[in-house]
């Protein structure tokens, strides 16, 4: 029988939305039968213009799990290069390409959050890639939104920096932030154009760890991981991408 998610471990909670983050990848058929494994039966998938994202909900919780960059989709790789800030609907600003999906898929989402069945839930928001940055302008959106429940926790896998340093001050939600060694995207905007990260970082090392280093000894483990990928003729920026990375390491992670 399912369990409120606030319930859950730590690490319980961090595997569950990053299979969730997973499975928002999957049609709606797939979907469905993983998302019932893992005992969330109401699914309802959002797709307006290319913007992508499901709703997971069971009688205690409410996901909102925003679907990442999928390589033979345009309208993605557009978002994920229209990297020009623009203001934000809240505070500041923010990254043109997840705003503009997020613009697409909000009113569907905020009229289903809103219905009197569902504002009794426990709201989440996790994504992974372009997800993730879709998800946390969600988040934000809902915090800033009297009509809407607060998000209690946003879980993100491999998220790109998605907003100014006041945009990230605004948030004001719990923000688990996972990134994997090399993992390009989450290097991305550049820091010069004035973007930055949000949340608390759970740093993956390159042996699938996570710790807590940083400066020489977070640039010496990097130079590892891509070394061990040059071995596997992998190039570990890209590889270490793949949400089925985030999912095995979250697995292997100490309670």
């Amino acid at each position: 029988m399912a369990r409120p998610i606030n319930q859950l471990s730590f690490k319980a909670r961090s595997l569950l939305f990053a299979q969730l983050s997973a499975i928002a990848y999957s049609d709606l058929k797939e979907a469905k039968a993983a998302s019932r494994r893992l005992e969330f039966n109401t699914i309802e998938f959002y797709d307006v213009n290319g913007a992508q994202a499901y709703r997971f909900m069971n009688k205690y919780d409410c996901i909102i799990a925003c679907r990442g960059t999928q390589p033979n989709e345009f309208n993605d790789i557009k978002a994920d290069l229209k990297s020009i800030p623009v203001m934000a609907e809240t505070v500041s600003r923010v990254h043109k390409g997840f705003k503009s999906e997020v613009d697409e898929l909000w009113p569907a989402i905020c009229e289903d959050l809103t219905r009197k069945q569902n504002t009794g839930k426990t709201l989440w928001f996790t994504g992974h890639s372009l997800g993730a940055g879709m998800a946390t302008i969600m988040a934000s959106r809902c915090l800033h939104n009297l009509y809407l429940n607060d998000p209690v926790e946003l879980y993100t896998f491999g998220s790109p920096r998605v907003g100014f340093k006041k945009y990230c001050n605004s948030l004001g939600v719990i923000h688990h932030r996972f990134v994997n060694n090399n993992d390009i995207v989450t290097r991305v905007p550049l820091i010069l154009m004035g973007y930055r990260h949000h949340g608390t970082e759970h740093y993956m090392n390159s042996e699938g760890q996570i710790v807590k280093i940083s400066g020489f000894k977070r640039f010496w483990d990097r130079l590892k991981g891509m070394a061990a990928g040059v071995m596997k003729l992998k190039i570990d920026n890209f590889s270490d991408h793949s949400m089925d990375c985030y999912i095995e390491n979250i697995k292997n992670m100490k309670e």
